[in-house]
């Protein structure tokens, strides 16, 4: 795991266990940005990308769903010893994503990230107010429409 500029707030842990290669930077520069919008500066996050084999593991475990997924958020929000608010976990299978999005992959990954982000805060997409609501933040930090 690691954290391209340790003393950089919010604080992001990037683990790659997968093949595929990553724009870490970008990647980091985004769930940072996010953060920072959501209004979360003391804030540390986890961001896994694994292959579809872990997360379908993961998938069938804590969701009880057969079959490999996109995105997986592990909300802990708890308080680390010096103040600093810990989110959790998203977990992206970046196969997953391009197969989901053969054109863009990489604008696949990034919402993904957002969207996982998004769900360890809290919002969800159970009906359309919450939906209307979690797409128009997806929309802000990315810059782009989700359908």
């Amino acid at each position: 795991m690691h954290d391209d500029d340790p003393g950089g707030k919010p604080r992001v842990l990037i683990s790659n266990r997968q093949a595929q290669p990553l724009d870490d930077e970008a990647l980091l520069t985004l769930a940072r940005e996010t953060l920072i919008g959501e209004g979360l500066v003391e804030a540390e996050l986890s961001i896994s990308f694994v292959e579809d084999s872990e997360i379908e593991d993961l998938h069938v475990r804590y969701m009880h769903e057969p079959g490999p997924t996109d995105v997986l958020s592990f909300p802990l929000d708890g308080v680390d010893g010096v103040g600093i608010r810990v989110l959790g976990d998203v977990v992206i299978a970046p196969a997953v994503a391009g197969r989901n999005n053969p054109g863009d992959p990489d604008g696949e990954l990034r919402l993904l990230l957002v969207h996982g982000i998004l769900h360890l805060l809290g919002y969800d997409h159970e009906d359309d107010e919450e939906k209307d609501e979690m797409w128009s933040r997806q929309e802000r930090y990315l810059g782009v429409v989700a359908p």
